[in-house]
């Protein structure tokens, strides 16, 4: 394995451990994070995401495959599985993740899932009948955003 696989095998683990320290270690200062709810995340922002998500999660499960890269990019398959707060509904979230490094660190991350998919997992039936939509999508991406500033202006090593 070298060491960009390390890197990415310790991200994973780290977050199946729920230790955000150390996964925040493995992301350069300048790293930019995305997804199809946070979207252009840039380091602060990106290390404190994760660690709001695992400070929140009671019931996360996260398995990691597949890890590939060479000096210059990564990848990664993942999947999480939790019960999503709101609604207390199963979520099982199949995600790739790509990666590009510098300094030996995640200077860009990002994940790729069907956002729908997880808005009829995770809201249910307005997420089935409406989680295709653009408005729907920014509902879901608002909330997400309005949670991370609100996490991050309580959190002040963030600000």
């Amino acid at each position: 394995m070298n060491p960009q696989e390390q890197l990415i095998e310790k991200f994973y683990s780290s977050f199946q451990g729920k230790d955000w320290i150390a996964m925040q270690s493995c992301y350069h200062d300048e790293v930019v994070f995305n997804d199809p709810v946070f979207q252009n995340l840039k380091n602060k922002e990106a290390k404190a995401m994760w660690h709001m998500l695992l400070s929140r999660s009671k019931d996360l499960l996260i398995t990691f495959s597949h890890i590939k890269a060479d000096g210059i990019k990564g990848s990664a398959h993942w999947v999480a599985t939790y019960t999503f707060s709101k609604t207390n509904r199963k979520v099982i979230n199949e995600i790739d993740a790509s990666f590009e490094f510098k300094d030996g660190l995640i200077i860009r991350h990002t994940d790729h899932f069907d956002l729908w998919k997880w808005t009829r997992m995770a809201i249910g039936i307005a997420g089935t009948c409406l989680g295709w939509s653009s408005f729907f999508q920014n509902k879901v991406r608002a909330t997400a955003t309005d949670a991370l500033k609100k996490f991050i202006g309580q959190n002040a090593q963030y600000l």
